[in-house]
């Protein structure tokens, strides 16, 4: 097969142009021994299709099964239980505590809001005065009612 055929078939599978029959021959040119410097880049390509296609996987992969525990996860659960029954027996005399505090700083909370509750209205009042009297000054000079 002449060299000019061989470098356009290469540059058709290169832009995914080529038949399966052109793939093929392109497979058994370089097959041959005497290939040019400048193609032998794409012999190895084509020979690696056709020794990968011939390898075969032989080892045998072990498959493992789970086996489930259960005694383990039912004692686990019940450990739990257990613990969970218990520190609801428990928390019943932490929680008044904990209630008197949160009502504590709840009775805090509030008062701190009050007084500013207090502070903003009463900027509010002087604010409102203020924007009367510029009311009354527009009025005078536009000298409407």
């Amino acid at each position: 097969m002449e060299l000019a055929n061989i470098e356009k078939l290469i540059e058709k599978y290169e832009n995914a142009e080529t038949s399966l029959q052109e793939e093929q021959e392109l497979k058994d040119y370089f097959q041959q021994k005497d290939i040019p410097n400048h193609l032998f880049e794409y012999k190895a390509l084509f020979n690696y299709f056709d020794e990968s296609s011939t390898e075969r996987y032989t080892k045998t992969i072990p498959l493992k099964t789970r086996k489930t525990n259960w005694k383990w996860i039912s004692a686990a659960a019940a450990v739990l239980l257990l613990f969970g029954v218990y520190s609801l027996k428990f928390s019943d005399s932490i929680s008044k505590k904990e209630r008197q505090e949160a009502e504590f700083a709840l009775l805090e909370t509030k008062k701190a809001f009050q007084l500013i509750s207090q502070k903003l209205n009463k900027g509010e009042h002087v604010a409102f005065a203020g924007l009367q009297e510029f009311n009354k000054a527009q009025n005078k000079i536009f000298k409407t009612k």
